[in-house]
């Protein structure tokens, strides 16, 4: 990951981990650049709507124990009462229709950064990748010590839950689904349990994710132009309130880690084929008290892009 804080000052919490004085912001768009985003209200019942040439894409963002920004966000959300999540940290929850036809292969999910973060990585962390990927998501592959570094796995092989919809209607097409009255589950609907069926694709969540590491499966499976599908991602071992990772056997504190130049972590759907971005989901941290933070915490929601936008240029100069 990547941040804000060389040598600012920090403070303690109540377990003496070192934190930073800092506000996550959660911006989602059809494509990296954040003018084109627009602030994801976290916690909130207010699904987020865009779409692109890829597809028309529905995201809505759930961290438990969440303090950022907008301010006045609730720290929680009734999804993490749910059987399923009681003890998941966040949740990235979305649906898209594609716009034409993408093989289940080439369908990739995961983190990418637009410049290099090797020299802020932190020690253990190939220990920490080398647990993810034997314990978590074996279909994960990248390439972190890149000048643009990226970990990806193809979706269908290492979302949480995955729902196939049905065709899509033009009316449907135009509106904004609500992703926050119910919970994404492992299945179909109508016509998309034949896709399951014809696929081979198990019901169970685990069954279907080992299913997909088979690349042959990955190559026959289709999302098809025009219809719906339904995605959950989130686990236990990310906390975004403190920054810190939790594997089976291995803590690491990140927010240690992080610097002025790298202060972001973006989570991309993106078509491997054409490389091609479906959505960006960004978590930026903001330095509390500086002038970016405070113009976002006392901007309202429909302006917040547009004056982050700007502040973006300025650090850049």
């Amino acid at each position: 990951m990547s941040g804000l804080f060389g040598k600012h000052q920090h403070q303690e919490n109540k377990e003496g981990n070192n934190t930073a004085s800092y506000r996550l912001r959660v911006t989602a768009g059809p494509e990296y650049d954040v003018k084109t985003h627009q602030i994801v209200p976290v916690n909130s019942p207010k699904t987020v709507r865009f779409e692109n040439e890829q597809a028309t894409v529905n995201v809505c963002v759930r961290i438990q124990g969440y303090t950022g920004l907008p301010n006045g966000s609730p720290s929680t959300s009734e999804y993490f009462s749910h059987p399923l999540h009681t003890n998941d940290q966040y949740s990235i929850c979305f649906s898209f229709v594609p716009k034409h036809d993408i093989c289940g292969a080439d369908l990739l999910f995961g983190n990418d950064f637009d410049q290099p973060i090797r020299d802020n990585i932190p020690p253990g962390f190939n220990t920490a990748l080398n647990i993810v990927k034997w314990a978590i998501d074996p279909a994960l592959e990248g390439d972190p010590y890149a000048h643009k570094p990226y970990m990806y796995s193809p979706g269908i092989a290492s979302w949480n839950y995955f729902r196939i919809g049905e065709m899509a209607s033009p009316e449907k097409l135009k509106e904004t689904l609500d992703m926050h009255s119910e919970v994404v589950e492992e299945g179909a609907d109508g016509t998309g349990a034949e896709i399951r069926r014809k696929f081979q694709i198990p019901d169970d969540q685990a069954q279907r994710r080992k299913h997909f590491l088979n690349e042959n499966a990955r190559k026959e499976f289709v999302f098809e132009k025009g219809r719906e599908y339904l995605v959950d991602f989130g686990n236990p071992y990310l906390g975004f309130n403190d920054f810190s990772l939790r594997l089976p056997g291995f803590n690491l504190q990140v927010i240690k880690y992080i610097s002025e130049r790298n202060h972001k972590l973006r989570y991309t759907l993106k078509d491997r084929k054409t490389n091609k971005v479906i959505l960006a989901v960004l978590l930026k941290l903001l330095l509390h008290d500086t002038a970016e933070e405070i113009s976002e915490r006392t901007t309202p929601e429909s302006e917040c892009c547009e004056e982050s936008s700007k502040a973006n240029k300025h650090e850049e100069k």
